[in-house]
This record gives C-alpha cells, sequence and structure tokens, in this order.
C-alpha cells in the first residue's frame, strides 16, 4: 500500500515493519533491493533508505555490506521508558529481584576493597536517612538506592548497572508512593536486613547475598499483596 502521509520515512519504516509483523519476510531473510520496495510504498529510494536505517537503528534490520538487508527481528521492541511508566510497581519490584539478586553474587565474588569501603559509607548514609515526612521520606528512598546501585556497581556488569539505572526514575517514584502508604513497620529491622546483606558481600558467600537481597525484594513485594 502507498505511503500518503508524511514524513514519508516514518511511514515507510511502518510500512515495512507491518509487512515483516504479518510474516511477509522470516527471520534472517533477505529483503527485496530498494528499487523493489521503493514503488511498492510509493516512494523515493533515498526513503527507502532512510527506512531500513530506522529499522535497523531499533534492531529489526541490518544492512550487510555487499550482501544486502536482512530481517533480524519480527517487531520492534517498544521504548523502555514507556514500558517503565506504564510498569506497576510489583512487575518493577519483580524485575529488580531478578537484576539484583544476580548482582549482589557477582557483587560478592567481584568486589574490591575500595568497593567495599563505598557499601559501608552508603549503608551509613541510609541509616541517616530514616523515613519521616515527604522530604525525609525521599532522602531516605535516595539514600536506599544508592545503597543499592553500590552493590550493582560492584558486580562489574555494565549490562546489569544500565538496567538498575534504567529502573530508578519508576523505581523512586513508586517507592516515595509506597512508603507513603506503608511505612515500614520496623525500621531497625529493614536496617539490619540490608547490613547483613552488605556482611555476606564483604565475606564474598556469593549464595548468601543472592539469597539475602532476593529475600529482602519479595517481602517489599509482599507488603503490596
Amino acid at each position: 500500500m502507498p505511503v500518503l502521509r508524511a514524513p514519508l520515512a516514518d511511514q515507510a519504516a511502518d510500512a515495512l515493519l507491518e509487512r515483516i509483523r504479518a510474516g511477509e519476510w522470516t527471520l534472517g531473510q533477505k529483503l527485496p533491493g530498494e528499487t523493489t520496495l521503493a514503488p511498492q510504498l510509493g516512494v523515493g529510494r533515498s526513503t527507502v533508505r532512510e527506512a531500513i536505517r530506522q529499522l535497523a537503528g531499533r534492531g529489526v534490520l541490518q544492512s550487510r555490506q555487499g550482501a544486502g538487508v536482512f530481517v533480524t527481528a519480527l517487531d520492534a521492541p517498544e521504548d523502555w521508558d514507556v514500558v517503565l511508566r506504564r510498569a506497576d510497581i510489583v512487575s518493577v519490584i519483580e524485575a529488580r529481584i531478578a537484576i539484583e539478586s544476580e548482582a549482589a553474587a557477582l557483587a560478592a565474588a567481584r568486589r574490591t576493597p575500595q568497593e567495599l569501603r563505598a557499601l559501608r559509607r552508603a549503608l551509613d548514609a541510609r541509616r541517616g536517612h530514616d523515613e519521616g515526612p515527604q522530604g525525609e521520606l525521599e532522602a531516605h528512598v535516595d539514600a536506599d538506592t544508592a545503597f543499592h546501585r553500590a552493590i550493582v556497581a560492584a558486580a562489574h556488569n555494565d549490562i546489569l548497572a544500565e538496567l538498575f539505572d534504567g529502573f530508578v526514575p519508576r523505581l523512586r517514584q513508586a517507592m516515595v508512593e509506597m512508603l507513603r502508604l506503608r511505612p515500614v513497620a520496623d525500621e531497625g529491622a529493614d536496617h539490619d536486613a540490608h547490613r547483613v546483606l552488605l556482611d555476606a558481600i564483604a565475606d564474598r558467600d556469593a549464595d548468601a547475598a543472592a539469597r539475602l537481597s532476593r529475600d529482602h525484594l519479595t517481602s517489599l513485594k509482599e507488603r503490596l499483596s
């Protein structure tokens, strides 16, 4: 079907993606050339090239020098920020469990003396920002997030760090809202749980660190049920 609305490259990219979703081309299959696609889409060859560049940037297509353009995914992943904005807090915590329990295990195995000192400073700072009025509550959430981010940093895994950092804006908002409605019943016990997690990392006990991280976040999830 010809592309009728501007911007033409965006519309051409959408048209190609719909054809891929419909199964016209399978995973790994080579697309027809620009001279074939251009009249099908009702646009010029330069517009087809730009549409292909767009879909390559989204991971759907791959241009191979001298070979052509190939399908590398059957759909374009949704924008990460949109997914997180729509996600409920339980979904966010479930994803944190997967990321942070593995990060805690890796941190126990890989942390440096400098990172251990940074973790202890972050834990002390967290203790200094117990829950309270709105401003103090936000400071507590920020200090808690900084402690967990320090664990992820000590894991020495850039992908886990990138995933965690992607959660932070949505996580901060959700945690402030949750703690405003459901304050922690025993702040001392909550802080002790974080200290025990840090002890496991300090002792290089990866199994215990993963278990403690998972238990802490699971208890957080259960408070919402």
